[in-house]
């Protein structure tokens, strides 16, 4: 039994050994079709614990962030380290076409169940190892964390403030989960191309995937700045970092709300600032734009200060956010309203584009609105089958119809602590 008949993975069947920092990739995997068997330890995995919970209410089925992560998957219990928990393993190794795992490196080894082992019984196997620094190095045994890797990664270095406005501010962290999100992507990314590679040679291989090599290919221009150029990018409020000050880019409107409104980077030339001036007259708020010398470059250049934090700034705080947004783009102005997380689900354009999901909780009989796909397949359509499972839900299924164990050995393995 797949997760879905119609997805671009459908026919692939992925064993999923992850937590926190694997099971984003997992997902992507299950939300366009591959039957992915989530394995857990009995009891259920530490991501259960994480919340926020339905209704405030703690609980291993009740975990909000688990929900979203697992989605379109399938899940059993299963201890590895016992004998019989080993077979089942094995077992299902031999019909897998894919092993995503997250534990310490060499833990898997230790029981007899890496790679080398199972791709003798399997060799059309792909493993991908998704572990915090990898499986070589000097730190390849370090503890890590989300807050970790961003700092290690370089990302921190790039998120704060001006010293204008927090003197002496501390590098700061973007919001939470990003080392992992970025780390499951380049794991996707890498097991998409094993999956290219043996679809070309008939085998699998093992991927090594590092969660801080990720990262540190994430820092946008901040690597290439000093390699290349021997320049410490800078931080800076509210948009890119730079290696020298650019113009601030976000202003408060008139609504309360700020609106992402970029002049700097050169956009300041003469044409631009006449678009600017005509817009800005036509409510009455144009200042002193509307003067012939603002078509030199150098009166621009010279009163670029003016013109981003007075009169752009004095424009946008007498208008809503909405209506400087709107107007901009009409303008060809790459401005924005910055969008609080409720208000997206209220977006006209994620609307139109039918991103926002209604996932069914047949046991609460309930159906909750999830996040969509950031990709339209029109021939394989990507979709949420099923909302994520509940503790060993899926160990009759999986163990009993699909590996043949009777009902009296399930019973025997749940009793004993193996399922």
């Amino acid at each position: 039994m797949t997760a879905s008949a119609t997805g671009p993975l459908s026919g692939l069947r992925v064993l999923e050994l992850a937590d926190e920092k694997g099971q984003f990739c997992g997902k992507l995997m299950a939300d366009l079709g591959a039957d992915v068997i989530k394995i857990e330890t009995p009891g259920g995995d530490a991501t259960r614990t994480v919340g926020p919970f339905l209704d405030d209410i703690p609980g291993p089925n009740r975990s909000l962030s688990f929900w979203h992560y697992n989605t379109s998957k399938r899940g059993v219990t299963l201890d590895l380290e016992s004998g019989e928990g080993h077979g089942l393993f094995r077992c299902l190794a031999s019909t897998a076409d894919i092993v995503l795992e997250t534990f310490k490196p060499g833990y898997l080894a230790s029981l007899d169940l890496g790679y080398e082992p199972l791709s003798a019984t399997n060799r059309k196997l792909i493993m991908c190892s998704l572990t915090p620094f990898g499986q070589s190095g000097p730190w390849r045994d370090y503890l890590s964390s989300d807050l970790l890797h961003m700092a290690a990664g370089g990302q921190m270095a790039s998120s704060g403030y001006d010293d204008s406005d927090v003197p002496n501010a501390p590098p700061i962290a973007p919001g939470g989960g990003n080392a992992w999100h970025t780390g499951a992507h380049y794991a996707y990314v890498a097991i998409m191309a094993a999956l290219v590679h043996r679809t070309a040679t008939g085998e699998g291989q093992y991927i090594d995937a590092s969660v801080h090599d990720a990262c540190a290919l994430s820092t946008e221009s901040a690597v290439a700045s000093y390699i290349y150029r021997d320049e410490v990018v800078i931080r800076q409020t509210g948009r890119h970092h730079s290696a020298s000050p650019t113009p601030r880019a976000q202003y408060r409107a008139k609504d309360g709300k700020y609106v992402n409104a970029l002049t700097g980077g050169g956009r300041l030339d003469p044409a631009s600032v006449r678009r600017l001036a005509e817009w800005f007259d036509s409510h009455g708020l144009a200042g002193d734009l509307m003067n012939e010398r603002y078509q030199d470059p150098d009166v621009i250049k010279a009163n670029a200060h003016h013109i981003v934090e007075e009169v752009i700034a004095n424009f946008i705080a007498n208008r809503t956010a909405d209506e400087v947004y709107h107007e901009a783009q009409e303008r060809d102005y790459p401005w924005g309203a910055v969008r609080a997380p409720d208000e997206l689900l209220s977006d006209g354009h994620l609307e139109d584009r039918e991103f926002w999901t209604e996932v069914a909780h047949p046991e609460l009989g309930r159906t909750f609105v999830y996040p969509g796909s950031g990709a339209i397949f029109n021939r394989s359509p990507w979709r949420i089958s099923r909302r994520a499972p509940l503790v060993g839900e899926h160990n009759d299924e999986i163990f009993g119809e699909e590996l043949g164990l009777s009902c009296e050995e399930l019973a025997r393995l749940s009793d004993s602590g193996v399922i």
